[in-house]
């Protein structure tokens, strides 16, 4: 199974399924840089480093009223993996609750 959404990059198996999170392109978690997963014979989980200020910059001048606290928050700072979990923690409970 290959997923995403969650933001973090894994090769893991969960019972005797394999499931694969790609990575996160636009929001991750840890390092930053693209993250994405060559598919093939094999499983290459890849990062790519980018120009993050020329990122930040387009995304500005978007227009989006949420683009100056996306850039700053995501493409400028990345939240560590501790970070990301407590937040996916937290709202894990809200759910729960």
């Amino acid at each position: 199974v290959v997923c995403g959404h969650t933001h973090m990059q894994f090769d893991r198996k969960v019972d005797r399924v394999r499931v694969i999170n790609a990575g996160s392109v636009g929001m991750p978690y840890g390092e930053p840089g693209a993250y994405w997963t060559m598919l093939g014979p094999g499983v290459k989980p890849q990062r790519t480093e980018y120009d993050r200020q020329a990122a930040a910059t387009r995304i500005r001048g978007a227009g989006s009223p949420e683009a100056e606290q996306f850039a700053t928050e995501n493409v400028l700072q990345v939240p560590t993996v501790e970070e990301a979990m407590e937040f996916l923690r937290k709202a894990e409970a809200r759910q729960l609750a």
